[in-house]
């Protein structure tokens, strides 16, 4: 009689599937940086669509300023929150053959509260074409968009003030005055996946 049909057999090898989140805490704008140079240097980073969440104020905005400085944007980076998109590009991108620069859209759709606007203004084309797509208040648009291969959340840690005594930046910028940040990125495609791959080394 076979182990199977006596009821004793081993069970099968079951390969355990890789993590589909990734949670981290940044302590300062530093640990923001080191975040962004981590995503920065996944070559997966130059086609994804990422989602951006979290509260006004919680540090969305200040991620992807470093995101695209690490991937080599130069000049001044606006916020879209008026516009709801900017465009960006990064002219040498390690990613991307030499001499074909890489397309990122910035969208902030938290004053979008026109349906029309998402074919008049070309989203549709946009999300369509190849490059790097960053959504903050996805939510908002909601049913137009289409699927994200990763999702940030940006929470505020309110357990944990930061130490202020040793930064001198100013107001505007001073992300070391608020509270630390505890960070959850989740994976939703194969793209993700890699994504998260990059920030667990």
């Amino acid at each position: 009689m076979s182990r199977i049909e006596s009821g004793s057999h081993t069970p099968p090898i079951v390969e355990t599937a890789p993590a589909l989140t990734w949670s981290g805490r940044w302590a300062s704008e530093d640990d923001t940086q080191a975040f962004a140079q981590r995503l920065a240097n996944c070559p997966a980073i130059a086609h994804a669509s990422l989602s951006l969440q979290g509260d006004l104020g919680a540090g969305k905005t200040t991620l992807v300023r470093h995101l695209l400085r690490a991937l080599g944007v130069q000049g001044r980076i606006k916020s879209p929150t008026y516009a709801v998109v900017e465009p960006h590009t990064a002219e040498a991108c390690e990613h991307l053959p030499v001499g074909e620069p890489l397309n990122i859209w910035h969208f902030d759709f938290y004053r979008f509260n026109d349906p029309r606007e998402w074919e008049d203004a070309g989203f549709r084309e946009l999300f369509a074409s190849p490059g790097l797509k960053l959504v903050e208040w996805p939510n908002r648009a909601a049913g137009f968009l289409p699927p994200m291969d990763a999702q940030i959340l940006i929470q505020t840690d309110d357990n944990a003030m930061t130490d202020t005594t040793q930064h001198t930046a100013p107001a505007s910028t001073a992300f070391d005055m608020a509270p630390a940040r505890l960070v959850h990125v989740t994976a939703l495609t194969p793209t993700g996946r890699q994504l998260l791959a990059a920030l667990a080394r």
